[in-house]
């Protein structure tokens, strides 16, 4: 472009516009907004259309709100995950009556899943960090879709397989989200972030639960898990069109939304001015494995885990057998539990959240209020021995499941905020734990119901399980990282997580 006589001023855009005689000048602009131009393109914030938007405003514009379409497509997710994992809890006994099974045969069909789920946690947390995000997930969405799909023409056998399949598909799904979240969100907004994110966890077994009951009773068992397996592949195909890496790789996202996450462009060529030195594998495991902070985290998972499971796995046949309640009415009041979790997930990230940006502590907003909240859980899920009516007592029991979900938030906010640049790894860890639970539970009760023959003693075991888990929480010291309260210490000469 030919350069301008010095009679024409430049605008704060570079652009210019001619005048009624054909004479150009520029565009009027004050000399605030010029000044903030210049220290944005400076900064490398406005991108260049090979960067994937043309032409981005400066960083003081209005953030765009990608960041929550990201969110809200990892919580479709979430919800399909957990409507294909759960719905066998309310099929259980319409399964084992089909199938000639015993109870512990369908205790091992619900814990196949969990344990594959809990063993395929750090494998699942690798391959989205060696393939990212955008790969990964698609991939995991459409292998646990066909699984689903397979179970229905399965014999105890088949069943049993697609359900260890199942669970090595859905295993990466969450650490590999959470690490998504600590990417797309800012650390005083990722409290809400992933409490919205578990929250549909819930949503999606509570839908399920709900769901399936009416699907078993209308068009049977079978066909219920092909229905199940549909929206899985279409959920895919949309998130590896839309989804990016990272906001600065998104065409949606401009200078402002990168400006309020803390996102700064860095000019090509440039090195990183603390460069690390290169990572033990052996020394990486050993600081998390002996640090005493992952073992507070992964401890209150697993007795968190185990808890909640046992509303996904074994609750709708307790109302049915101790409550003496029809199938479809057990599919009703187990989602009740289940959607009061939803609820307690959204108030406990968006609490979690205010509390630390109003006093920066960690110990406050994500231990106080996780430990609190799990002993009001044990004690309510106690409490509800005392109610004879079915309805009454599950609705004690859902205010309990409540006070769980305000407290699932912290767990995984907590790694984001203790992980470093290791976040899907040590929630992986985490989650592990929490599978490991998860895959006892369902085992666990049909071995509690021969010993006390009383339903009763296991709801008092359920309820003990979350007091446990709350005490967990307040071992935890949660400042700094797992790795700065490591016992086995970094290498002076090299090692640093």
């Amino acid at each position: 472009m030919k350069k301008p006589p010095a009679r024409w001023i430049a605008s704060s855009t570079g652009s210019w516009r001619r005048r009624p005689n054909g004479e150009r000048a520029p565009i009027p602009a004050n000399e605030e907004s010029t000044k903030r131009y210049h220290e944005a393109k400076a900064r490398d914030v406005c991108r260049t259309p090979g960067d994937g938007a043309l032409n981005q405003p400066p960083a003081n514009a209005a953030p765009t709100q990608a960041r929550f379409v990201v969110l809200a497509g990892l919580c479709v997710a979430a919800a399909l995950s957990y409507v294909s994992r759960n719905a066998i809890g309310v099929a259980e006994s319409t399964v084992r009556a089909d199938l000639g099974l015993s109870k512990d045969q369908t205790g091992w069909l619900m814990s196949a899943f969990f344990l594959s789920y809990a063993l395929c946690q750090i494998p699942g947390a690798w391959v989205g960090e060696r393939f990212g995000a955008r790969r990964a997930l698609p991939a995991f969405a459409i292998v646990w879709s066909i699984a689903t799909a397979a179970t229905a023409l399965g014999s105890f056998a088949g069943l049993l397989a697609m359900r260890v399949v199942k669970g090595v598909a859905q295993a990466g799904l969450f650490p590999v989200s959470t690490g998504v979240i600590a990417k797309w969100f800012p650390s005083t907004g990722r409290g809400f972030a992933v409490g919205a994110h578990g929250s549909f966890m819930s949503v999606g077994g509570a839908v399920g639960a709900s769901l399936t009951g009416w699907l078993v009773s209308e068009v049977g068992w079978r066909w219920m898990f092909i229905l199940y397996s549909l929206p899985g592949p279409l959920w895919a195909i949309w998130f590896w069109w839309w989804f990016r890496e990272t906001p600065r790789e998104h065409g949606s996202v401009n200078a402002g939304e990168l400006e309020l996450l803390g996102v700064v462009r860095k000019p090509e060529g440039a090195k990183p001015q603390d460069p690390r030195p290169p990572r033990s594998p052996a020394r990486f495991w050993l600081q998390i494995l002996t640090s005493p902070a992952m073992w507070c985290i992964c401890g209150q998972q697993l007795f968190r885990g185990a808890g909640y499971v046992f509303f996904t796995s074994w609750f709708a046949t307790y109302l049915q057998e101790a409550r003496g309640v029809t199938i479809v009415k057990s599919g009703f009041l187990t989602m009740l539990p289940l959607l009061a979790v939803v609820a307690g997930s959204l108030v406990g990230g968006w609490v979690s959240d205010a509390v630390l940006r109003r006093t920066g502590s960690r110990r406050l907003a994500r231990q106080g209020i996780a430990g609190i909240s799990l002993g009001l859980c044990s004690a309510l899920t106690l409490s509800a021995y005392f109610f004879a009516d079915p309805l009454a007592a599950v609705l004690v029991i859902s205010i309990g499941s409540f006070f769980a979900g305000v407290a699932g938030p912290c767990a995984y906010a907590i790694t984001i905020d203790m992980g470093g640049e290791h976040v899907p790894t040590v929630n992986s860890v985490m989650n592990m734990a929490g599978n490991f639970g998860a895959m006892l539970s369902p085992v666990v009760v049909p071995w509690l119901l021969r010993a006390t023959e009383s339903w009763n003693q296991v709801l008092f075991c359920f309820g003990m399980v979350y007091f446990v888990s709350a005490l967990l929480w307040w071992m935890l010291k949660s400042e700094g990282s797992v790795f700065d309260q490591a016992l086995a210490r970094p290498n002076p000469k090299g090692f640093n997580p």
